[in-house]
């Protein structure tokens, strides 16, 4: 890094473009949950990028993330992610990048997707393996899952969404084992009516 641009500070833009990093990282295996903790601390702490450095040294790519004119970050789009967790819980929300296969792993946790306001591939292939945890996926309206692709022992699958593809929304292709868990897909609930399923 230049020394020059070390003692600048940086702006909440470049530390969520660390984090997210941070996260494709973790998904990727390069790093465990509890890295994947300590180093968000130290990038939201941080306020130079001679600070948010350290925490994405050891990581492939350029040591500190460089904004774009206007200060939005440059992140790459992903093309495959790997969010895994034993007993604890992930959850995705807003406006993140979701990429076109994604691969969801947990024993006794819980994973929590909401694609409903964020851009995302016409398709996108799923590969869930949930032990005894959960796993929800919320979609937009329009959106659409294939789930023939799970299989459960004990556990559960449920599906409120349409089978075929529609052209208002991603289409989700689910492919793994619910085992003694649960996999969930659904609408964005918007009224009374979604939340008590009238």
């Amino acid at each position: 890094m230049d020394s020059d641009r070390g003692h600048l500070r940086i702006s909440d833009a470049d530390r969520e473009a660390a984090a997210q990093r941070l996260h494709a990282a973790m998904g990727e295996g390069r790093i465990t949950l509890t890295e994947l903790e300590e180093r968000l601390d130290a990038v939201y702490a941080a306020k130079t990028f001679a600070e948010l450095e350290p925490p994405l040294a050891d990581l492939p790519g350029p040591g500190v993330v460089v904004p774009l004119a206007g200060g939005v970050p440059a992140v790459p789009p992903r093309e495959q992610v790997h969010l895994n967790t034993e007993m604890g819980s992930i959850k995705r929300t807003g406006d993140w990048p979701v990429p076109e296969r994604l691969r969801l792993t947990t024993s006794m946790g819980s994973i929590h997707l909401d694609l409903s306001t964020t851009p995302t591939p016409p398709r996108i292939d799923v590969d869930v393996a949930t032990g005894m945890g959960s796993v929800t996926i919320v979609l937009p309206a329009g959106g659409s899952a294939d789930v023939d692709g799970v299989k459960t022992s004990w556990g559960s699958v449920s599906t409120k969404v349409p089978h075929t593809p529609t052209s208002s929304g991603p289409h989700l292709v689910v492919t793994g084992s619910a085992g003694m868990g649960s996999l969930t897909i659904r609408h964005a609930r918007k009224g009374l009516k979604d939340w008590f399923g009238a």
